[in-house]
């Protein structure tokens, strides 16, 4: 199972680009998870005389930070302050990655945030994609201090996302039932524990065109949430939602979003589902 598992997490040590390459400032940050496995980080400031607040950005599956700052490069000039760092195994930060491992690599790299002297500890949001979404679900179920968040392309259990893509394959189509059940784990599963994320505020983004994760699973997970919850499904978005798939659509959402978490005006968050 351990080895099956494995198939989620396609870590590198490879260099693809940086914050300053974009004209970004950034601190490079080291910080442990609870076990005392050492984790790399980059802290970009946000470009305004005072933060909105501080978004904790939990990457995809395959690379590293160093490919996937740049989905989140956007925020600081639109006064955010943003931590993206390197689950346990990827980039610069030891160990090797495991379901529990990712989920306790998420809590310290909130427990981090809250500890700097240039962050509100009380305006913290936290935005996963697809692998970092559904570790942000049970990161952020196990927590009542995050002020909100938002998971994009995640899925909603470990086992039936392999089983889709086996399904996919008309070859290996009888096998997608039985195969994921004999050869993965289960716990810490997505859709157990986006209940208890309620009342922290909840958006479920997806694109329809993902072809990674089924885009039925954002709408099953967005059912077995509590409130207050959004569901946007974006058509014409593939795998990764973010502004620059969604052109200038995606950008002011989110940030909309963010601002009424941390401003506290969950009045402000009904229910919404846009198909």
């Amino acid at each position: 199972m351990f080895i099956a598992d494995r198939f989620f997490y396609r870590p590198t040590r490879d260099v693809y680009s940086s914050p300053e390459a974009s004209g970004l400032a950034f601190e490079s940050v080291m910080f442990d998870a609870a076990d005392g496995t050492r984790l790399h980080g980059w802290f970009l400031p946000a470009a305004t005389e005072a933060a909105c607040g501080t978004v904790i950005h939990l990457h995809g599956n395959a690379g590293n930070i160093t490919g996937h700052f740049e989905h989140v490069a956007w925020l600081p000039p639109a006064g955010w302050n943003v931590l993206c760092f390197d689950y346990r195994g990827y980039g610069r930060s030891a160990g090797r990655p495991t379901r529990a491992g990712l989920v306790a690599d998420g809590h310290a790299a909130i427990d981090y945030a809250k500890e700097r002297d240039d962050v509100e500890p009380d305006r913290i949001v936290v935005l996963g994609q697809s692998l970092g979404g559904a570790v942000g679900t049970v990161v952020v179920a196990e927590r009542d201090d995050v002020a909100g968040l938002v998971v994009a392309g995640a899925f909603s259990h470990y086992r039936r996302a392999a089983a889709w893509h086996i399904r996919r394959d008309p070859i290996l189509f009888a096998l997608a039932w039985w195969l994921p059940r004999l050869l993965m784990s289960s716990g810490l599963e997505p859709i157990d524990a986006i209940a208890r994320v309620a009342p922290t505020p909840l958006l479920v983004m997806h694109g329809r065109e993902d072809e990674i994760v089924d885009p039925a699973m954002a709408e099953e997970l967005f059912a077995a949430a509590g409130e207050p919850k959004e569901l946007w499904l974006m058509d014409g978005v593939g795998h990764y939602v973010s502004p620059e798939e969604a052109g200038e659509v995606a950008g002011p959402r989110l940030l909309d979003f963010f601002h009424r978490c941390v401003e506290d005006s969950r009045d402000a968050l009904t229910p919404t589902v846009e198909r």
